[in-house]
C-alpha cells in the first residue's frame, strides 16, 4: 500500500535564490521530481535574474502550475504572450521570458519545471 506524504514549503528541502535577491525557489522533493514554490519580487525578470544562472537564451524549463498571488507576464520565443494572475493554472512550454507585473510579489507552485530551475551549472 502506498504511504501518504506530507511536506511543507515553510521547511523546504532546498532553496535556490535568484540574482540580486529578487526572489527564490523553495523545493520539496518527491519520487516523481521536485515541486517548487517560486516567489519573485516586483521588478523580477527571468532574462535578468535567472538567465545568468541558467546560461540559456530563454527559459528552457517546462512549467505546470498554479498562481497563488501576484501577476506574471510570459512571452514565448515565437511572440505568443499571456499574463497569469491569482487562481490561474498554467502550462508554459520551454522557450520563454517572464516578468512580474505590478507591485506585488508573484508566487507560483510548479509541479513540473523545478528540478534544475535556477540551479547553478556545475
Amino acid at each position: 500500500m502506498a504511504s501518504m506524504i506530507r511536506k511543507s514549503f515553510d521547511q523546504p528541502e532546498e532553496t535556490r535564490p535568484v540574482k540580486d535577491g529578487m526572489g527564490q525557489v523553495e523545493l520539496v522533493n518527491l519520487d516523481a521530481g521536485a515541486v517548487g514554490r517560486a516567489t519573485f519580487l516586483p521588478g523580477w525578470k527571468w532574462s535578468q535574474h535567472v538567465k545568468p544562472i541558467a546560461q540559456t537564451d530563454s527559459c528552457m524549463a517546462s512549467h505546470v502550475g498554479y498562481t497563488v498571488s501576484g501577476r506574471l507576464k510570459v512571452v514565448m520565443d515565437d511572440g505568443e504572450e499571456i499574463e497569469f494572475g491569482p487562481g490561474d493554472f498554467g502550462v508554459i512550454p520551454p522557450g520563454h521570458d517572464a516578468w512580474v507585473v505590478g507591485d506585488e510579489p508573484y508566487v507560483f507552485i510548479d509541479w513540473q519545471g523545478m528540478d534544475d530551475y535556477a540551479k547553478p551549472k556545475q
